[in-house]
C-alpha cells in the first residue's frame, strides 16, 4: 500500500521528545561491562562459522555432478527482459522517475520523523507480511526508513518487470519468480545488522543468540548430510503412528510401490461402494490424517464409508526402473483390484489429490480406452489435467532444466531435499527466510506445528516417473492435447464418462484454480460437479466441518469460458465442503451393508499407518 507522493505534511504537529533508542542504554552498558561473555560468544560464533564453511566445502567437493553456470536456465529470460527494456527507453525513463520521486518523498518524510514531526508512512507492508511486525520497524525513524525504502524499491522492481516491454509470457513469469525470490532474500529483516529485533536480542544476550543460531545451522547441515535442511518445526514433538496418522486401520496388501490401508469402521452400517484414495507421492498420504481433529480419513469413516488409501513407498534405487505406466498399473489399478477383491463390491469411488489426481486422470482415460467399468465415480482434489498455465512450478521446467535434473537423478531417484527446496521457494518469505531469522539469528527453537512436520517429511522421486511427469505434463501438456499413450492405449480425457467431482482452492499456488477448471472441462462426463473452496492447496482441502473455517462455491455445470465467468453467479456456502462431497458420493449408487472388518479377505500385513510412510530420508 503506497501513499500519494505529495501527501500533505502536518507541519504544525508538535515536536515529540528526542527519538528513543531502540535498545535500552542500560542493556548496552551491561553488555560493555560483561564483555567477557560477549567475547566468549564471539569466539563461539567464529568457531561455528568456520565449521559451517568446512561442511559446505566438503559437500560441494564430494559432489561429482557436473557444474552448471545457469542450472535453472533463467539467464535467457533475463536477457530477453533486458533487451526489451532497452527497446522501450521512454517507459524505463518514466519508471525511473517514479522511483526517484518516491525515494525523494520518503527521504523528506524520514527527515521530518527524525525531528519528531508526526508523519504518515509512504508505504506499508502487505497484509499478512510478518517480516516487519516488531514495533521498532515503525517507531524508530532509521529502521522505518530502511523498511519503507526496501518496500518501495521491491514494489517498483516487480511492477517494472511486469509492465515494461514485451516478452514471452512464460519467460516473464520466470523472471518475476526468481526476482521475487531475490527480493525476499535481500529483505533487511534477514540481516542481523538491519533487524532491530535481532540487534536487541544480541545486546540483551551478549551474542549468545547468534552462537546458538549457528549451532542450529550446524545441526541442520548434519541432518541434511551437508545440505542445509532448515527445521520448520520441532521434529521431536511428532511421530507418525503416535500422534499423527492415528486413525485405526490395517495394511491389508503391499507390493514394492505401495501399501494398501483399509480403515476400521466406526458405524454398524457402511456404504456398499468403497472409497479408494490415490494420495500424492510427492508428499505423504497422512496430510489426510494429520490428527484426530484434522483427519479427512477419520471423518469419512465416521460418515459410514469404507476407506482405503494408497500409501506410496518412499523410493530409492530399488525403484529406479519404475515408470508412470508402472505406477498406474502396479499402483492405482492394482489397488483398485485389491479393494474390489477385499470388499466384494463391483465398483469403487476413486479419489486423487494433486499429482495423485493427475495419475487418476490418466488411469481413468486408460480405463475408458479399455472399457474398464470399475470406477463408480471420480473425485479430484486440487488436480491439474491441463498444464497450459500450470502455476509457478512451471518456471522450473524446460528442456535444459530437465537435462540438469536428469544428472541429479543419476542414481535412479531425485533426492528428497530437491523437491522440498522447490516447494519452499514458492513461499520463500515464510518457509525459508522466516525460519532463517527465527532459528539462526534469534537462536530460537522452532514451534511444534503438525502441518510443518508433514511438510518437512519429504519424499524422493523415482527418476523415470519424475522425468515423465515434468516433460509430458508441465513441458509438453500431452494428456490435455490427446497425445499421450500408456499401456498401448491412446489416452483421451473426453472419453471419461464417469461421474466426476472436482475441488479447486481459491488461493492455490501449486494447482491454480483456473488451471484445475480448464482440466475439469476436458472430461467427457455429463455428470460433473465443480466446487471452489476457500484458502489454498492444503488448508482448502483439509478443512474439517468442526473447524468452521472458510467457505466454498458451487454451481450446476461448468459452463462459461473460464473460472471467472463460472464464479459470477456461483453460490457461496460457509464452512467445509466435505458434507457436500459425501452427499454427492452417496447419491451415486449403492445402498448400505454391514460394516467390513479390515483384511477379512486379503488378510493383514500390519497395523496402520504401516512401514512405508514411516521411512524418512533425513537424520532425526
Amino acid at each position: 500500500m503506497t501513499a500519494p507522493v505529495n501527501a500533505p505534511v502536518n507541519a504544525t504537529a508538535p515536536l515529540d521528545a528526542a527519538p528513543k533508542p531502540f535498545a535500552d542504554p542500560e542493556e548496552v552498558a551491561g553488555m560493555l561491562k560483561d564483555s567477557a561473555a560477549f567475547v566468549q560468544n564471539m569466539g563461539l560464533i567464529a568457531e561455528r562459522t568456520q565449521e559451517i564453511w568446512r561442511r559446505f566445502a566438503e559437500t560441494n567437493l564430494a559432489d561429482t555432478h557436473p557444474m552448471h553456470a545457469d542450472p535453472l536456465n533463467a539467464a535467457p529470460a533475463f536477457a530477453e527482459l533486458g533487451q526489451s527494456m532497452m527497446n522501450h527507453p521512454r517507459e524505463m525513463a518514466d519508471a525511473m522517475m517514479r522511483l526517484w520521486l518516491q525515494q525523494t518523498e520518503l527521504w523528506r518524510r524520514a527527515t521530518l520523523k527524525l525531528w519528531g514531526l508526526s508523519e504518515d508512512p509512504l508505504v506499508e507492508p502487505d497484509r499478512g507480511d510478518k517480516r516487519f511486525k516488531d514495533e521498532e520497524w515503525s517507531k524508530n525513524a532509521i529502521f522505518d526508513y530502511v523498511k519503507q525504502s526496501y518496500l518501495l524499491t521491491s514494489k517498483w522492481i516487480m511492477e517494472t518487470i511486469h509492465d515494461v516491454g514485451e516478452i514471452d509470457e512464460r519467460d516473464r513469469r520466470k523472471v518475476e519468480f526468481y526476482t521475487r525470490n531475490f527480493i525476499q532474500a535481500m529483505s533487511p529483516a534477514n540481516f542481523a545488522a538491519t533487524n532491530p529485533e535481532v540487534l536487541r536480542a544480541t545486546l540483551k544476550e551478549r551474542g549468545e543468540n547468534l552462537a546458538r543460531g549457528l549451532q542450529h545451522m550446524l545441526e541442520d547441515l548434519e541432518r541434511g548430510k551437508g545440505n542445509l535442511l532448515i527445521r520448520q518445526t520441532d521434529l521431536d514433538a511428532f511421530e507418525v503412528g503416535r500422534n499423527m496418522a492415528t486413525t485405526p486401520g490395517k495394511v491389508i496388501w503391499q507390493n514394492e510401490l505401495f501399501q494398501l490401508i483399509q480403515y476400521a469402521p466406526t458405524t454398524e452400517q457402511v456404504h456398499e461402494i468403497p472409497l479408494l484414495i490415490c494420495a500424492p507421492w510427492i508428499n505423504k498420504y497422512y496430510i489426510l490424517d494429520l490428527n484426530e481433529n484434522k483427519s479427512m480419513v477419520r471423518w469419512l469413516v465416521d460418515e459410514g464409508w469404507t476407506v482405503f488409501v494408497i500409501s506410496w513407498v518412499n523410493p530409492d534405487i530399488r525403484q529406479k526402473d519404475e515408470t508412470w505406466e508402472s505406477y498406474m498399473k502396479k499402483g492405482v489399478l492394482t489397488a483398485l483390484e485389491k479393494v474390489i477383491e477385499e470388499t466384494g463390491a463391483k465398483k469403487a469411488h476413486l479419489t486423487g489429490y494433486c499429482i495423485g489426481g493427475t495419475m487418476l486422470g490418466t488411469t481413468l482415460a486408460h480405463m475408458a480406452a479399455t472399457g474398464d467399468p470399475r470406477a463408480a465415480t471420480a473425485t479430484f482434489f486440487t488436480t491439474q489435467l491441463d498444464f497450459t498455465d500450470a502455476g509457478e512450478l512451471q518456471v522450473f521446467v524446460d528442456e535444459k532444466t530437465l537435462k540438469v535434473l536428469d544428472e541429479k537423478m543419476d542414481q535412479g531417484y531425485l533426492p528428497a531435499e530437491s523437491m522440498a527446496t522447490a516447494f519452499n521457494m514458492l513461499r520463500a518469505s515464510d518457509l525459508i527466510w522466516g525460519f532463517v531469522v527465527q532459528n539462526y539469528l534469534l537462536g530460537k527453537e522452532p514451534f511444534p506445528f503438525d502441518l510443518l512436520y508433514w511438510n518437512a517429511d519429504s519424499t524422493c522421486m523415482p527418476a523415470r516417473v519424475h522425468h515423465f511427469y515434468l516433460d509430458n505434463f508441465y513441458n509438453a501438456n500431452r494428456l490435455a492435447q490427446g497425445e499421450m499413450r500408456l499401456g498401448g492405449e491412446k489416452l483421451d480425457l473426453s472419453r471419461i464418462k464417469t461421474p466426476v467431482y472436482h475441488v479447486a482452492t481459491k488461493e492455490d499456488h501449486i494447482a491454480p484454480p483456473q488451471s484445475a477448471f480448464r482440466g475439469a472441462r476436458l472430461l467427457g462426463s455429463r455428470d460433473a460437479t465443480f466446487i471452489l473452496a476457500g484458502s489454498g492447496h492444503i488448508a482448502g482441502v483439509v478443512n474439517p466441518p468442526s473447524s468452521g473455517k472458510y467457505q466454498y462455491w458451487t454451481k450446476k455445470g461448468m459452463a462459461g469460458e473460464g473460472l471467472e465467468v463460472w464464479m459470477k453467479d456461483a453460490q457461496e456456502t460457509p464452512g467445509s465442503w466435505w458434507p457436500h462431497w459425501s452427499a454427492w458420493l452417496a447419491a451415486h449408487g449403492g445402498g448400505m451393508v454391514p460394516a467390513r472388518a479390515p483384511g477379512a479377505t486379503l488378510g493383514i500385513v500390519e497395523d496402520a499407518p504401516g512401514a512405508y510412510v514411516k521411512r524418512r530420508f533425513d537424520a532425526r
